[in-house]
């Protein structure tokens, strides 16, 4: 080789020199070659080797003066601007320095000193562009001469130098000061000169005979330098040592100073190994650089070998001051973002190093006590997924490094280094197979025989949590192998991790917000489904825990757990029986401003787990869950919905709503108690084959009514309608778990449940279940209820039987009778809606009853209702009346009796043929004609059933004269009595019923004393009213 040619030559004319032993010959012979330099201008190579030719002759002259005197003139002479001719003066300096250190130090350091180097230097010029300055180059040559003379002099001698003369001219040459500040120089001949020096200086100490002794004080500022120097900057830093690799090794050993004293400070060399770890890990690829620039590239792929060699000596010397677990540690904790780094050729590097590093731990390890490799777990998950790495170099790497860790756990163990194991053997056999692209199967062995069984137990979490980050890896393929064995090892080793289950899934939640990918989401919703199948309980509180309104993250972990029937349906009861352990809500005063009431608040935990029940249910492969738990899901969730109507969210849950309903993205649902219920109880009969039923309800509004205050009940009646109609296999068991909660202490549990048997007993589906006579037995039961809705559905659910089972009215008569006479005597009941119930379910009843059964209560019914002719309520004047005309069917045997309640009622009942409400007038209509017959006066029943038909209007005054004419032929005992009835009308609250009241007495009494009646009448304030006096009066006149 061409350099090889140069040494020998060298060698050559040294060995004459010495033979030749005249000085003054050598002298002159030294003087002539220097006056030959000129000669070779624009001849690089030749000028290169004329300069070391130059050295080696000056090296062999004993005369000091004339040495001084030929370095004085090349420092005078060179052409400082060309790269050929610094290195050229610089070598030949060193090989000066063999012979004449002191004088060649002397020189370098008279030379700075001199005319000839100050002439150049000067404030403006220190302004000038520095490409261009002449000043910079000669410093960049001196700085270089400084490095070769400490390869080249004798060791014994430069090691006491380089502090006191070497490093401190070389800094000061490099550090240029302007009005006493320092400059930072832009010069890159100068920078990488300054680099090449310091690394023959380390070569030179590394090469020093003593240099075990040797204290290094300036070492920190040596390290200082070149870290700077050394920042990452492609190949150009490198290039300064081209063709020394002998030298870039020795520059790294040193910096490391594993050798020299003393050691390094950690931020020192936390920076050191931060820097070098860059400078060489982040350089371009060669093998694009050779194809880029051919030859060039080449070079750099020789030149990056070298220097990731130097780069692992340097790593392995710094490991080897702390050959320990946590040395260990925080070596990788610098290689870490390499290993994980998105570029793959960074990677490959990091893995390549790591693998070198462990296998030199390994190699230099000597337990002599056994302690434990207290993070094995951390080192194993940073390299376990790269087994699966997209590239194969890595993979291989990645295999070395787990074998180099499990062995290394096993010296740590007590087993003697050269133990072999065989399941880790195994991890060898592995290798070739990872140089396939299908690597999968593989990796899966890899990861369930050795690592899920060599990790102790105490560092399993730590390998998890460790293993948790790897799902945010650049590379695809190494997230996908971290979710595997993550569930791997959870299969087979995560019973142990109970206590460690709410961090685990708080650790899920964090990394599905951080990572948006499909793959990761599912293998995130199988370790929920894992960890489930062995901490159900830990798994639900940890979930329920999480803040509502439950995010997109948290719902998919709550819908992962419905993916195994068996494991939903456990999940499904355990949230069952957190929905009914607390209470459903509790009193919370208002505000004293907004009034001294008091308003219901949600408590936390049941309404959580009812949107942990949406979530589950609304997987669509919950199903089969849901269906075997039809019953008890329906029945708590119908329960749960009566607790939470007109129920509010605490203070703190309706801020975040709010929040999040203002959010951008998909609209969230909403949080409110009632909503939350309803939409869960819907989702529940979706999933449970019931979508009919879901479907009815909505389409009759029912959905709707149950979440309001006024009209729940008939919400439920609808529900109770539909389950009836398409679900009717399903309602034996519902109704079993639903009668205990008819003595619940909630009220609104008992209205739910009441309002629900009410309405499945107007089905005949309850007839053909065997469910008739239980449901009507707890309906009568709930007459003595404290709760006046509970009271008046349950004589609802009586009155059904009628309709849904009306063969059975006849069977349990005397019962339904007694039931319905005792709501109409209800005493806790101001507003008389019990006993307008209790009216309304009899009128459908009378139809199905035993004649024997009413006879007896006939006449206490007729004066009961009664009262009730003249209500302020229109329901409860049309339901009395209606059942007063139906009585009349039962009044046979009690016909005088009857007749006599029959014409107590007859004047009403004819003035309210002129009530305000068409449904009144239509019911008066009906008791009229039902009465007619039983009156004894054909006249007058002719009248009624001729003129009182529905659809028939009706000329009232007509009418009522020919009424009275009857009554009058008929009844004339009777004509006091009614005409005393009458006039309680004319102070009726309804202007039509006082308009009316003086047609009757006017057709009904003699003409003097109906016009002293009348008289009163004619100072009503309603002008209609007014005009029939006046009307019934001119009718008098027309008569008198």
């Amino acid at each position: 080789s061409p350099q090889l040619r140069v040494l020998i030559l060298l060698q050559f004319l040294q060995e004459t020199l010495a033979a030749v032993a005249d000085n003054a010959w050598i002298c002159h012979f030294v003087t002539e070659m220097c006056r030959q330099l000129s000669s070779y201008n624009g001849l690089p190579l030749e000028k290169n080797f004329l300069y070391k030719c130059i050295g080696t002759t000056l090296g062999a002259c004993t005369s000091k003066d004339l040495v001084q005197k030929q370095l004085q003139e090349l420092l005078e002479t060179a052409r400082y601007h060309e790269e050929a001719e610094r290195e050229g003066l610089a070598s030949c300096f060193g090989i000066c320095a063999i012979n004449h250190l002191e004088e060649t130090l002397a020189k370098l350091e008279d030379f700075v000193r001199s005319d000839v180097f100050k002439k150049s230097v000067g404030l403006f010029s220190l302004f000038k562009d520095r490409s261009d300055n002449e000043v910079e180059k000669i410093k960049s040559s001196l700085i270089l001469c400084y490095g070769y003379v400490a390869v080249y002099a004798p060791k014994e001698l430069v090691l006491a130098r380089i502090e006191a003369d070497i490093l401190k001219n070389i800094f000061q040459y490099f550090n240029t000061k302007v009005l006493g500040i320092k400059v930072e120089t832009k010069d890159l001949t100068l920078k990488l000169c300054l680099i090449r020096s310091i690394c023959m200086i380390s070569q030179a100490i590394c090469n020093g005979v003593k240099c075990g002794d040797f204290i290094f004080s300036r070492k920190a500022e040596l390290v200082a330098q070149m870290v700077v120097r050394a920042t990452p900057g492609g190949w150009a830093w490198l290039g300064a040592v081209k063709g020394a690799p002998g030298e870039l090794r020795c520059c790294f050993l040193n910096l490391g100073v594993s050798i020299l004293e003393p050691h390094l400070s950690d931020p020192d060399r936390t920076e050191l190994m931060d820097t070098c770890l860059a400078s060489v890990l982040a350089l371009p690829e060669p093998a694009k650089e050779r194809e880029e620039n051919g030859g060039d590239g080449l070079h750099k792929e020789m030149l990056y070998g070298d220097t990731m060699g130097a780069l692992k000596d340097l790593l392995k010397s710094l490991l080897q001051r702390n050959l320990t677990p946590h040395g260990l540690q925080d070596m990788f904790a610098h290689l870490g973002p390499w290993i994980k780094s998105s570029k793959e050729h960074e990677r490959q590097r990091a893995v390549e190093v790591s693998a070198a590093l462990l296998d030199f731990y390994l190699s230099k390890l000597n337990v002599s006590t056994v302690i434990p490799f207290y993070n094995l777990g951390v080192l194993i998950a940073l390299f376990s997924p790269r087994c699966s790495d997209s590239l194969a170099s890595v993979r291989q790497h990645a295999v070395d490094c787990v074998y180099c860790l499990l062995y290394i756990q096993l010296c740590y163990e007590g087993f003697a280094r050269d133990h072999r194991d065989e399941m880790v053997e195994g991890l060898k056999a592995l290798k070739k197979g990872l140089e396939e692209p299908d690597f999968t199967v593989l990796f899966h062995t890899c990861n369930n025989i050795v690592i899920g069984k060599r990790v102790p137990p105490d560092q399993l979490m730590s390998l998890l949590l460790a293993m948790f980050e790897g799902l945010a890896d650049p590379d695809k393929n190494c997230s996908r192998a971290a979710t595997v064995m993550i569930n791997s090892l959870l299969k087979e080793r995560g019973a142990v991790l109970q206590e460690k289950v709410p961090d685990i899934m708080s650790i899920i939640h964090s990394k599905l917000e951080e990572v948006d990918e499909e793959h990761i989401r599912k293998a995130a919703q199988q370790t929920v489904y894992i960890l489930a199948a062995q901490h159900k309980s830990v798994v639900v509180s940890s979930l329920l825990g999480s803040p509502l309104p439950f995010d997109s993250h948290t719902c998919a972990m709550w819908r992962s757990l419905a993916t195994e029937p068996t494991l939903t349906s456990q999940i499904l009861e355990q949230l069952l029986e957190k929905v009914n352990r607390d209470v459903p809500y509790k009193e919370s005063k208002s505000f004293p401003l907004l009034g001294s009431g008091s308003e219901r608040v949600a408590t936390p935990l049941p309404l959580a787990a009812t949107c942990a029940l949406y979530e589950i249910m609304s997987a669509a492969e919950s199903g089969p869950a849901v269906l075997g738990l039809y019953p008890p899901l329906f029945v708590t969730l119908l329960l749960r919905l009566s607790c939470t109507v007109g129920v509010q969210l605490p203070r703190n849950l309706q801020s975040r709503e709010r929040r999040s309903s203002t959010s951008l993205g998909p609209a969230p649902r909403s949080l409110q108690p009632c909503s939350c219920a309803v939409e869960t109880l819907k989702v529940m009969l979706i999933r449970g084959g019931s979508e009919e039923v879901a479907r009815a309800v909505g389409s009759a509004g029912g959905w709707e009514l149950m979440a309001s205050p006024e009209r729940h009940h008939d919400g439920i009646a609808v529900l109770a309608g539909a389950m009836a109609r398409h679900a009717g296999p399903r309602l034996p068991l519902i109704v079993k778990n639903l009668i205990p909660t008819l003595n619940s202490v909630f009220d609104s549990q008992r209205v739910t449940t009441t309002a629900f048997f009410a309405e499945l007993l107007n089905s005949n589906v309850v007839n053909d279940l065997i469910l008739l006579e239980t449901m009507m037995d707890n309906m009568t039961g709930r007459q003595k209820d404290s709760c006046m809705l509970v009271r008046m559905l349950a004589l609802r659910g009586l009155g059904n039987i009628a309709s849904g089972s009306p063969e059975k009215v006849r069977k349990h008569g005397a019962k339904l009778l007694a039931s319905m006479v005792n709501g109409m005597d209800d005493k806790d009941d101001p507003q008389n809606l019990v006993a307008l119930e209790a009216m309304s379910s009899l009128s459908k009843l009378l139809d199905h009853l035993e004649e024997r059964d009413i006879q007896s209560m006939l006449l206490h019914i007729a004066i009961r209702i009664r009262p009730f002719f003249d209500s302020e309520q229109p329901d409860l004047r049309q339901s009395s009346i209606v059942l007063f005309g139906n009585l009349t069917k039962f009044s046979q045997g009690h016909c005088e009796v009857f007749v006599e309640q029959i014409l107590n009622g007859l004047v009403t009942l004819l003035l309210h043929l002129q009530d305000p409400k068409p449904e009144v007038v239509k019911a008066c209509k009906f008791a009229l004609r039902m009465c007619g017959p039983n009156m004894g006066c054909e006249g007058l029943c002719d009248m009624f059933l001729n003129h009182l038909q529905e659809e028939r209007s009706l000329h009232y005054g007509e009418f009522m004269n020919n009424v009275c004419k009857h009554l009058m032929q008929c009844y004339p005992e009777m004509l006091n009595r009614l005409i005393l009835t009458n006039l309680f009308y004319f102070k009726s609250n309804w202007v039509d019923i006082r308009a009316a009241a003086p047609m009757f007495i006017g057709e009904s009494l003699p003409a003097p004393l109906a016009s002293r009646a009348l008289n009163l009448l004619l100072k009503d304030p309603v002008p209609t009213v007014r005009m029939k006096v006046a009307e019934t009066l001119g009718r008098l006149v027309r008569i008198l």
